[in-house]
């Protein structure tokens, strides 16, 4: 074996054109060219880090808005429920309570029932914005997510 053979930093040498100009060889080997390679390695993957790191807190600030969106629906739905319960109770409560009254049910007993019922609904409504309205479901967990993944895939690519 050649020294050319051996040595990964020596290239082929493109033969001299026939017209007997001479040509800068663009595969010879230039030791202080693959040093200039090194730091333009380390730019090029600092800046795919910081397109990644940019890209992420933007999925993440986009999933918040999401989440929060999502929340503000909740409190409107819990405001609903708040009036919607005082709506019904002041109209519809006097007349089921007098319809259940002409059943031949006392009176009392009658707006107890209906209360009840009004209350029931009321509850479950209350219990479903406040479902809503918990902590884990504005995190945002798909950006958290990808960046446990991009983390995992840093720490094997450095071993």
């Amino acid at each position: 074996m050649t020294d050319r053979e051996t040595d990964p930093v020596v290239r082929p040498v493109e033969p001299a054109p026939a017209n007997g100009t001479v040509h800068q060889d663009r595969y010879a080997a230039d030791p202080v060219g693959s040093v200039k390679a090194a730091p333009s390695l380390l730019n090029e993957a600092l800046t795919h880090v910081s397109n990644l790191v940019r890209k992420e807190v933007d999925l993440a600030r986009t999933e918040v808005s999401e989440n929060l969106t999502r929340a503000g629906v909740a409190v409107g739905l819990l405001v609903g429920a708040i009036v919607l319960a005082l709506v019904a109770l002041n109209t519809l409560a006097a007349a089921l309570v007098a319809a259940i009254t002409e059943l031949g049910i006392p009176a009392g007993w009658s707006a107890l029932i209906v209360g009840g019922i009004l209350a029931l609904i009321a509850l479950a409504m209350v219990s479903k914005g406040t479902n809503d309205l918990k902590l884990s479901s504005i995190a945002p967990s798909r950006a958290a997510k990808n960046v446990r993944r991009d983390a995992e895939t840093v720490k094997e690519t450095m071993q």
